[in-house]
């Protein structure tokens, strides 16, 4: 992105002082606005599955329709973030806002109508379809800034700062989002939720979507040199292994919700498990946060490979114990290591994503999470249904082995391909030179 492509407040910020900061660059609404903005993606699925199990009274279909809002995101996630690299955030961001809207409204008044269960298929499926994916437009806007306003020197550290803060913003999200649904549909009715979502969609993203930041187009670093890489650029196994991460840390994060509920509700107090949950999220959010102060010399491979086997020994313990302080406890070191191990997975993903394709390789990380979260939630209500609670304790462990398994597979895959796109940088870098 060349400083002409950006914003005019932008520009004339950057402008303003000999040294800019991200801060002066993108204003100060800007980190509280795409904060808000993210709730409604992140209480889709948990919203739909109590308003499905309250309205048409059965918990296995409630978890297929979280599945369907996965399966949503999942194949439109990407074609969202694609359309954004193409022709811009904003109005991107406003069209599949007001979709989204129409179809919480939609689904908010199925549930309790007469029609079958296929129309509420659709309803949950529409939802996912129409996600707006603020998360990893935020992070798209964010690496486009850095590395078009700021000094070359100071780059790799913001930018390591800022998936710090991004990554801890969706943990907090992501655990905040379904205690927010169950507060609502405890205190009003299982409908609240889903009008809950629809007014922060219509406020908080239609504002980041309007933000100054959003005019200009989400080109990367390729738009210095003219040039946007092709889509196949972005199926690689390096690409892949970061999908295959992100995919499970959303599998973490579905079924020990769901793990949680399940326990709670055997103890008579089910309403504890959003609580209990949030547990997990402070550690989290904390260790994410810390991942700023990590030397540049405690590689990406190293962290992801230091940090996993911290979440799987959690995991491992949380399926060993029915104590609720041991539980706790297992939360907590979950935590520690699922924070630091998503903010390492999105730097990753800014690294690897081809030449102009930022937004799209962020929405396909971003949707992968939700995916991961609707998947796992509705196997493991079905297992605690079926095979009772202890089965699905187990479930985070195995969801963890999967974030394991990326590290190790990273090693193998990311770095070839690392090499791989560096060398093809330079000799575009060459190329573009020679024409000069």
């Amino acid at each position: 992105m060349t400083d002409s492509n950006l914003p005019a407040s932008v520009r004339h910020s950057a402008a303003q002082q000999s040294s800019p900061t991200l801060f002066s660059a993108v204003g100060r609404s800007y980190f509280p606005i795409a904060f808000v903005a993210r709730m409604p993606f992140a209480m889709i699925v948990v919203g739909v599955l109590t308003l499905v199990v309250a309205g048409r009274g059965s918990l296995s279909l409630g978890g297929i329709n979280s599945a369907m809002v996965g399966l949503g995101t999942a194949l439109f996630g990407s074609f969202i973030g694609a359309a954004a690299d193409r022709w811009g955030q904003r109005y991107v961001l406003l069209i599949v806002g007001i979709l989204n809207c129409a179809a919480l409204t939609f689904m908010a008044w199925v549930v309790f109508s007469p029609l079958p269960d296929l129309v509420v298929f659709i309803a949950a499926f529409a939802i996912g379809a129409t996600s707006p994916q603020v998360a990893p437009m935020s992070r798209s806007r964010i690496v486009d800034i850095v590395m078009s306003v700021l000094p070359s020197p100071r780059r790799p550290k913001v930018l390591n700062a800022t998936m710090a803060y991004e990554s801890a913003a969706d943990e907090v999200i992501f655990v905040f989002g379904p205690f927010l649904v169950g507060l609502l549909a405890t205190f009003f009715t299982p409908v609240a939720p889903i009008v809950g979502a629809i007014a922060m969609t219509l406020i908080f993203v239609s504002a980041f979507a309007l933000h100054p930041t959003g005019r200009a187009r989400a080109t990367g670093t390729s738009s210095s040199l003219g040039e946007r890489a092709p889509a196949k650029d972005m199926f690689t196994g390096g690409v892949f292994v970061i999908l295959l991460g992100v995919f499970g840390v959303g599998m973490v994060f579905g079924s020990t919700l769901t793990a949680l509920t399940a326990l709670t509700n055997d103890i008579g107090r089910p309403e504890e498990a959003g609580l209990i949950y949030g547990v997990m999220g402070i550690g989290s959010a904390v260790l994410a946060i810390s991942v700023a102060l990590f030397p540049s010399s405690f590689a990406l491979w190293a962290r992801l490979l230091c940090f996993a086997p911290i979440l799987v020994t959690g995991s491992v313990i949380l399926a060993s114990t029915d104590s609720m302080p041991v539980i706790v406890m297992a939360l907590l070191l979950m935590g520690t290591g699922i924070g630091p191990s998503l903010v390492t997975l999105f730097s990753l993903a800014a690294e690897r994503a081809p030449l102009g394709r930022s937004a799209t390789v962020m929405s396909m990380a971003g949707s992968a999470i939700i995916v991961g979260q609707s998947v796992s939630s509705a196997i493991n209500g079905i297992l605690a249904e079926d095979r009772g609670t202890a089965v699905a304790m187990a479930v985070p462990g195995a969801a963890s082995a999967i974030v394991l398994c990326a590290g190790l597979l990273n090693l193998v895959v990311g770095r070839r391909d690392d090499r791989k796109a560096a060398k093809t940088s330079r000799q575009r870098v060459t190329e573009a030179e020679d024409e000069i």
